[in-house]
């Protein structure tokens, strides 16, 4: 009997202790515009953003850590500096946008087969597990592709997505390359089959299987990102979406066409304007059907109130995407290619309804979900971030006041309200305050804050400089 009752009131606690840990939800969409949210304006349909919106805050000054990519998602993944971190660049081959495909022996070997995230980097996953939480990861990795780099090597219990930086929507290739994976293992299972509809899925079973103990869901979307096919026709068509989508766009649908034009230096038919415009509209669109069908189960099985659900883009916009009032975009470290629409939902801790203007960034995602989960950082890592909860829950000022980008010669700072970029066209300085689109260069009239500005960026680069090496670019 004795023997009974401590069995019970050990499962009493651990039942307590379960549900005390609050479930984490993070999406992330590849490419998409700072404006492509329906609560923005009437030009895209994101009803169940918008409900995000609604019912959370929505961040305006929200930044990630590089201009594209695998950077950015290896940053928050790790809460630290790509140059931290070691991943300070993309894990592609360039030769495919040359119209090149590689024989399998040949991709065997080369930078995007293995490269990938240093093995010593601590991913949130490996720390929540400490904290009871089972993690699933559905849709698009980009850290790596050999078995040591892959996502249940990395601390998650399920992936099922694609490995690298883009695919075909139906056929999972990348550039003629099968990229879907299954846990460890390749997999051609649901070859032509829309990508967006089988993130829905892994992630609605994920829900279905876990809903009795803490979760950490990853859904990394690779809509809106064109669609990595070699065809001039879907290459030039920018992302992919059912018809079902892109007949919600009217105005572009009608429009739809090809026209002659050239791919890979030869004469080609390429998609027009209105056929890229809906692609890009109706994926994201699609996305946000299927955010809706994780929300909507997260109210049925009586979830929400206990999940935090983050989103935001991993990137500034491309394609058809809308970035105003932001200068630039992708690949730019202009506020197009680095500050990204944001969203954060948690019921009776995050005012619904609200808007922040604080300077956050995406670093600051991992010690807050570590914090969330009461689990202590790692021990003798660096982080980059801070636990953010306090400025979106009770209203606090972010304790964040600068932020630096390094993208090959593409450089930048923000301290304060000031912006500092450095790039093959010259030197630029901004007064965010008065100009977030970044129309007027102060750097002739305030040299001496220009000089100050690189001197942070200067200071920040030795740091990184000096910081434990990491791979796979870092010599040493």
């Amino acid at each position: 009997m004795r023997f009974s009752l401590a069995l019970l009131m050990t499962l009493a606690a651990s039942l307590s202790f379960a549900a005390e840990k609050p479930n984490i939800v993070v999406i992330v969409s590849d490419d998409q515009g700072y404006n492509d949210l329906g609560v923005l304006g009437d030009h895209i349909i994101t009803p169940n953003l918008d409900r995000l919106a609604r019912e959370g805050v929505r961040l305006t000054n929200f930044y990630v850590t590089w201009p594209a990519c695998t950077p950015s998602r290896g940053s928050w993944l790790t809460g630290r500096y790509p140059q931290r971190n070691g991943l300070y660049d993309m894990i592609r081959n360039e030769a495919p946008d040359y119209g090149y495909k590689y024989p399998p022996e040949e991709y065997s070997v080369t930078w995007e087969r293995i490269g990938g995230m240093d093995t010593r980097e601590i991913l949130l996953p490996q720390m929540l597990k400490k904290a009871g939480y089972n993690s699933g990861i559905f849709g698009k990795w980009d850290l790596g592709m050999h078995r040591r780099f892959l996502p249940l090597q990395r601390g998650w219990d399920e992936f099922y997505g694609f490995v690298n930086t883009g695919i075909d929507y139906y056929t999972h290739e990348r550039y003629g390359v099968p990229s879907m994976y299954r846990n460890n293992s390749p997999t051609t299972e649901d070859k032509g089959t829309y990508c967006t509809d089988l993130f829905r899925r892994e992630a609605v079973r994920f829900i279905k299987q876990n809903k009795d103990k803490p979760f950490f869901l990853y859904l990394p979307f690779n809509a809106p990102h064109g669609a990595s096919n070699l065809d001039p026709l879907i290459r030039t068509g920018g992302a992919q979406a059912p018809e079902k989508w892109r007949k919600m766009y009217p105005k572009w649908y009608s429009q739809e066409g090809t026209q002659e034009g050239s791919r890979y230096g030869e004469p080609a038919t390429i998609a027009n304007k209105a056929l890229r415009m809906t692609n890009y509209l109706g994926a994201v669109t699609a996305m946000d059907d299927a955010i809706g069908e994780v929300l909507n189960l997260l109210d049925q099985y009586g979830l929400s109130d206990n999940t935090i659900v983050l989103f935001f883009a991993d990137n500034g916009g491309s394609g058809g995407a809308d970035n105003a009032p932001l200068r630039g975009h992708k690949g730019l470290v202009f506020e197009g290619g680095i500050r990204v629409c944001c969203l954060a939902r948690f019921p009776g801790r995050i005012a619904a309804n609200s808007v922040s203007d604080e300077f956050l960034t995406s670093l600051e995602l991992f010690p807050t979900l570590l914090n969330l989960a009461d689990v202590d950082p790692p021990e003798g890592v660096v982080l980059d971030g801070f636990d953010m909860l306090p400025v979106l829950a009770e209203g606090k000022a972010s304790p964040r006041n600068d932020m630096f980008w390094k993208r090959r010669s593409k450089e930048a700072a923000r301290v304060g309200q000031w912006k500092w970029i450095r790039n093959e066209q010259g030197t630029f300085l901004f007064d965010l305050s008065k100009d977030m689109s970044e129309k007027n260069n102060l750097i002739g009239k305030m040299p001496e804050k220009a000089a100050q500005m690189e001197k942070h960026f200067n200071t920040w680069l030795k740091t990184m400089d000096e910081a434990e090496p990491r791979g796979p670019f870092k010599d040493f």
